[in-house]
């Protein structure tokens, strides 16, 4: 069995909701520009991903893959620092912690990829692009949502006066809160995408199943440690005047 092509005609019909919810916002004076914007955007990334991939796949080069590996570490770093803010009274600066949150998420996603890629999957060639290049998005994404909201709040907790221990505390367990509900949720209230994407194209249940569990794995492991890394590695940004 082979998964089924989405005529173009028939995708368009997945705008319909998304028009409404579009409706709504301009109707709740809410900022439907931006969200009009996120998704033309979204249309115009996934079409020019799509051609990319191909290329990617057929080249066979593993320069090519690690090229795109970095493309994709540097992005999800500096993303994962817009909730920062240099305003308040533990602001930072953007630029001086970039190179903080692109050693945590290559620690803690990069050791997890290369664990999961050359140990658990055992690919051959290393760097099987068709495997890497997807395994390594999803890793270095949940690593960048964990550091935005790792970040955030303890900004936000140490402007409230909490001291630096307290307000990591706090920060760690809101990073992680997102994939403890997924993994609360996966297989009773969601089936992921992988394991979805799987079972549509003929793969069996148990084998996706087996998937899953490693990426839900690897998901927690890049978030837990690419989170407590940076909140590590972070401090003297946040603390100026604290008595180590």
């Amino acid at each position: 069995m082979s998964i089924e092509i989405i005529p173009f005609e028939r995708l368009l019909i997945t705008f319909i909701p998304a028009l409404l919810v579009l409706f709504l916002m301009f109707h709740w004076h809410l900022p439907y520009r931006k969200a009009c914007y996120a998704m033309f955007r979204m249309l115009i990334q996934l079409m020019l991903i799509g051609y990319a991939l191909i290329m990617i796949f057929d080249s066979g080069s593993s320069w090519v893959t690690l090229g795109v590996l970095t493309m994709m570490v540097v992005a999800s770093s500096w993303i994962s620092l817009n909730t920062l803010s240099p305003d308040k009274s533990h602001g930072v600066n953007k630029f001086h912690v970039f190179p903080l949150s692109l050693a945590a998420i290559l620690l803690g996603g990069g050791t997890t990829l290369m664990l999961v890629t050359q140990l658990v999957l055992t690919l051959d060639p290393w760097y099987m692009p068709r495997y890497m290049v997807p395994l390594a998005g999803m890793i270095f994404a949940t690593s960048m949502t964990s550091i935005s909201l790792a970040g955030e709040r303890l900004q936000s907790e140490l402007c409230q006066g909490h001291s630096y221990e307290q307000a990591r505390t706090v920060a760690f367990r809101t990073a992680m809160i997102p994939i403890i509900n997924s993994m609360f949720a996966v297989g009773l209230v969601s089936l992921p995408g992988m394991m979805t994407g799987q079972i549509l194209s003929g793969v069996s249940p148990f084998i996706a199943a087996r998937y899953q569990i490693m990426v839900m794995c690897m998901l927690f492991s890049a978030s837990g440690i690419s989170s407590a890394i940076f909140l590590v590695i972070v401090r003297k940004h946040f603390v100026k005047r604290d008595t180590y």
